[in-house]
Formats: structure tokens, C-alpha cells, sequence
């Protein structure tokens, strides 16, 4: 099922590609209102993990964060390979998942931070910065959640 690796160069590419985009035309913490009162952009520099998790542990984040992205991609590529035909939800769903997760990989190896630009909110209530890579894995482990409860 490693044909569905097409999947994840799409996210990696449209995710690196706007975050290159905006980081060349806007400095950290500029951005635009898109939808008042639901939805903006804005250049911000994650050094954490999910929802900025780990962000101010001193840097040896950076580190364990590479080390673990790596080890989820080695999983899911050999996940991909086992899957037998006809499985294709679960096929796009981690290939979803391993593009989102190469995308931050990349931004994490590179600049020692991920790019986020995605904020979403509701009135005073804010959901925290994300990215292209970022929804394609949140995308992609709904669909396996929705696999899981699939009859077969």
C-alpha cells in the first residue's frame, strides 16, 4: 500500500511550501484576520509539541521530539507496507498522518521550532496555533478512529 505515499508528499509539499511563503512575508506575530471572531493568521514559532506542550523545557525538546517523529514515521511506513489490498481508508489515513508528521519533522530539523500559522477561535475562546501538517495528522487519525468502528 505504499502507493498512497503520494498522499504524504502533498501535505509535506502544500505544508512547506506556505510556511516558506509566509515566513517571506510576515514576522512572528503578524498575520491577518480572515473570519472576525473565528478565524486568523498569524506567523508564531512552536518550540513544543502539541497545543506547545514541552515549549519552555529548556531546548532538549527539540531533540526528543525529532527522535520520536522519526520513530512514528518508521512505524507507519511499515504499517503501510503490511496493509493488505483493499484497505485504502486506512491506507489514506496514515499517509496523512506520515505526511503531517515529515512536514513538522522538517521544520523541527531545520529551524528548531515548528511554523504555525492556523488560529481558530470562538469569541475569548482560542484554540492554539496550527498548521497544514498539523490538520493533516489530526484528519488522519480521525479517519483511523472511524476505521476502528467500521464493520468488517
Amino acid at each position: 500500500m505504499l502507493r498512497y505515499l503520494w498522499l504524504s508528499l502533498v501535505v509535506v509539499f502544500l505544508d512547506q511550501a506556505v510556511k516558506f511563503w509566509l515566513a517571506h512575508i510576515w514576522r512572528v506575530g503578524q498575520g491577518v484576520v480572515i473570519i472576525p471572531g473565528l478565524l486568523n493568521l498569524r506567523l508564531v514559532h512552536n518550540t513544543g509539541a502539541a497545543f506547545s506542550f514541552l515549549a519552555g523545557a529548556g531546548g532538549w525538546q527539540r531533540w526528543a521530539l525529532i527522535g520520536v517523529a522519526l520513530l512514528v514515521i518508521v512505524v507507519i511506513v511499515a504499517l503501510l507496507k503490511r496493509l493488505k489490498p483493499g484497505a485504502t481508508w486506512t491506507a489514506l489515513a496514515l499517509a496523512l498522518i506520515l505526511g503531517g508528521a515529515v512536514g513538522n519533522l522538517l521544520d523541527r530539523i531545520r529551524l528548531g521550532y515548528v511554523v504555525d500559522f492556523i488560529g481558530a477561535h470562538w469569541g475569548s475562546l482560542y484554540w492554539p496555533y496550527f498548521n497544514i501538517a498539523d490538520s493533516a495528522i489530526s484528519i488522519g487519525a480521525v479517519m483511523l478512529i472511524l476505521d476502528a468502528f467500521r464493520k468488517r
